[in-house]
């Protein structure tokens, strides 16, 4: 079950945050071949300066972004992810891709669970709950 989180230093309206999620899980499935009943989406909001990214100015919006995975996806799965998703945040939530910073973090699929079981390891075409 991967857990995309994103943490901007910026308010949203809720038409924003459903127009992101959506689009956050939909290209996540697309391009690591997966349902979507198990993404798991944390889109945190801060202050304006609750947030830092060196190479960003004061008060500049910017987007940190963690993606946990189960092990198993390629690096050319994980490029493609992060020029969707940085082109994303820039179309959806209006941050300069220079002012964004992606991190990886991966798990055995046992480290992954829904009440109705632990997610064990990723396929091609991943459908893990019916």
């Amino acid at each position: 079950m991967p857990h995309l989180q994103f943490e901007i230093n910026k308010t949203l309206n809720s038409e924003e945050r459903d127009d992101f999620i959506e689009f956050a899980k939909n290209t996540f499935s697309e391009v690591m071949k997966t349902g979507v009943g198990h993404i798991a989406i944390s889109l945190r909001e801060f202050p304006l300066n609750a947030l830092s990214l060196g190479r960003a100015k004061k008060n500049e919006f910017v987007c940190l972004m963690n993606l946990d995975l189960r092990e198993g996806r390629s690096l050319e799965q994980k490029r493609e992810l992060v020029k969707k998703y940085m082109q994303g945040v820039e179309n959806f939530l209006k941050i300069r891709r220079e002012n964004q910073y992606l991190t990886f973090t991966s798990h055995i699929g046992n480290d992954f669970n829904l009440f109705e079981k632990s997610l064990e390891e990723w396929l091609e075409n991943d459908k893990p709950i019916p």
